[in-house]
């Protein structure tokens, strides 16, 4: 009988992202603040013992099978594993934008990796997991782990936190952004003085803010003036290196207010904040 399960991929936000400074070797030093929406892709993993070999089911519009992080994840655990193992065949629901910064990319690998390890009952511990997916990204570790967390190093450096689990309106202007050129810019903050936090750090990001936020809404007008009429509703924030942006409210009610009168041609979802990854609720649901 072939085994299959279907996981949730979920969105992050980045509630804040500072750069504290810059390593020998080019990387960016950060500390930011992760936490998951109960919004996302689904992956599913079909085992498939009469087909060595790890596929996927369909290819993901603009992304090679080769630089696929869902494949390379994939190819990287297998090589973990002693014996031989039964092949996979992987299908995507794609809902997250690529480049939007919720880390679709890192979340779909973390997906693949901890499914896998189900699937192959290969035993391996969060720690070993978060490793390998290091290897893959910066931002695949706390996926790997599913929970919000403050993060320092490149962001593999986490300690678990507990920010308010809100309700988010999140935008994606007309626009993909480059990461490697918002991290290159001369304008780019790059000496932000660190903050301490408590292991209980409850999210209280008031004096916090998104380094790339300027350079990205000088460069990418869409950005700019999505954030400026989402902030007539409050404080908005980038995520990551954007192009996505979000505004927090106390409820689903409220949030949704703000979604229906967003202008036209803007894309984006309403989704809840969650400490605890969908994916590891659904893992121990599966245990």
């Amino acid at each position: 009988m072939t085994a299959t399960i279907t996981l949730p991929s979920p969105a992050k936000l980045n509630l804040f992202l500072h750069i504290v400074g810059r390593r020998p070797d080019g990387y960016h030093e950060l500390q930011t603040l992760f936490q998951f929406l109960d919004y996302g892709d689904d992956i599913t993993l079909s085992l498939t013992p009469e087909q060595p070999g790890i596929r996927l089911e369909r290819p993901v519009s603009g992304v090679a099978d080769e630089d696929n992080l869902i494949i390379r994840a994939a190819r990287t655990l297998a090589k973990k594993a002693s014996g031989e193992l039964p092949g996979v065949t992987i299908g995507i629901t794609k809902r997250l934008p690529i480049g939007g910064g919720l880390g679709g990319g890192s979340s779909n690998a973390a997906t693949t990796l901890l499914g896998l390890n189900h699937l192959w009952k290969l035993g391996l511990g969060l720690d070993d997991l978060a490793q390998t997916g290091l290897t893959l990204g910066a931002d695949v570790p706390v996926f790997v782990r599913g929970h919000a967390a403050f993060g320092e190093g490149v962001g593999e450096k986490l300690t678990p936190a507990f920010p308010p689990e809100d309700w988010f309106v999140v935008l994606k202007p007309a626009c993909n952004i480059n990461t490697g050129k918002i991290f290159s810019e001369q304008g780019l903050t790059r000496d932000t003085p660190r903050i301490r936090i408590a292991p209980a750090f409850e999210g209280d990001a008031s004096m916090c803010r998104n380094d790339c936020e300027d350079v990205v809404r000088r460069l990418y007008p869409e950005v700019n003036e999505s954030m400026e009429w989402l902030a007539e509703f409050g404080p908005a924030r980038l995520t990551g290196t954007g192009a996505c942006i979000f505004g927090r409210f106390p409820t689903e009610s409220a949030a949704r207010i703000i979604w229906e009168s967003k202008p036209s041609g803007i894309t984006g979802f309403v989704a809840k904040g969650v400490n605890v990854s969908p994916l590891h609720q659904k893992l121990t649901e599966l245990e």
